[in-house]
């Protein structure tokens, strides 16, 4: 068998389709930042790439045992000749967020910088339960 899309002919399907030929779909989305994320025996080190973000743009946040990176980066550029008006005035945003799942992870003990647009966490395994040896009693 072999993959074919359904085709339906009619003008508004052509105006469509030359937009998304020629802007690109307006359905996908910005592709969420690299991590990289190392097995350092008693901790696991993850690094991800936010380059252009300040350190004020991140947000890390715990919740039910997921570690969500958020990271938000306004700017708005104004530029006005001597009477005020406008001569260019654009804005940006772009917002980036991704969840992992900490289970394992002592939530207590995470430590995170940032530097040079690499953002590093330092998430520390938590320590093997071992259940406790007893005797029983027979009655």
């Amino acid at each position: 068998m072999i993959p074919f899309s359904r085709r339906d002919d009619n003008m508004f399907d052509l105006f469509d389709n030359f937009e998304k030929n020629f802007f690109g779909s307006s359905n996908s989305s910005m592709p969420a930042f690299r991590t990289d994320i190392r097995d350092l025996g008693d901790k696991f080190l993850m690094e991800a790439e936010l380059p252009g973000f300040d350190k004020e743009d991140i947000q890390l946040d715990l919740k039910d045992g997921f570690l969500t990176i958020k990271a938000q980066h306004k700017e708005d550029q104004d530029e006005k000749d001597a009477q005020g008006s406008y001569i260019r005035r654009e804005r940006r945003l772009g917002t980036f967020a991704r969840a992992f799942d900490i289970s394992g992870i002592d939530e207590a003990g995470i430590t995170a910088s940032y530097t040079n647009g690499i953002l590093s966490l330092t998430l520390p395994k938590q320590a093997p339960v071992v259940p406790a040896a007893r005797q029983i009693a027979i009655h």
